[in-house]
């Protein structure tokens, strides 16, 4: 490391930054995002863990339940980032790490729209039309967890099925 950042320091004349340098195993080190699996025989490129938490930071920014918009300009803003994201990111080849994503990014959605739905009777009349059986309908309307624990409810899942986000256009480019 020393031999190298000396040539780059003095031939090329270049600044090495020592905090970003380093040696160490490919697996461990992250470049432009990306590191590569630990296998010997077959290593593959896939996203870095602090990538993927970056990506969660931003998709809590656009899915807050505090910023009052509609669902379908939530979407909106969804799609355009992760789209421009898999762009970038697409060329990986370990999707273990992505294939969490979709199911937690659906649930901060339906996590959303508990919160939309505000008030009891509201939450009621929604899953009844939804297709929740009354008693259900009013056991969880009347709930009193707070959204994120509510949206991983079964009957809140039945209201708001995966093909219901589908049908507003939210697509994941990694599945």
């Amino acid at each position: 490391m020393g031999s190298i950042s000396r040539f780059i320091e003095k031939k090329l004349r270049l600044k090495v930054n020592r905090e970003k340098s380093a040696v160490g195993r490919p697996w461990e080190r992250k470049y432009l995002g990306f590191c590569v699996t630990n296998s010997r025989t077959n290593p593959k490129i896939r996203i870095h863990w602090k990538t993927i938490k970056r990506f969660k930071e931003r998709v809590r920014e656009i899915t807050a339940r505090r910023r009052g918009r509609s669902l379908a300009q939530v979407i909106g803003k969804l799609m355009g980032f992760m789209n421009g994201w898999w762009n970038y990111f697409g060329i990986t080849e370990s999707f273990n790490r992505l294939r969490p994503l979709a199911h937690w990014i659906r649930r901060r959605l339906r996590a959303l729209i508990w919160k939309q739905w505000k008030n009891r009777r509201t939450r009621v009349r929604e899953l009844l039309k939804r297709g929740v059986s009354r008693d259900y309908a009013l056991t969880t309307g009347c709930a009193r967890k707070g959204p994120w624990r509510m949206s991983i409810v079964k009957w809140v899942h039945i209201a708001l099925p995966d093909a219901y986000f589908t049908s507003l256009g939210l697509l994941f480019p990694w599945i």
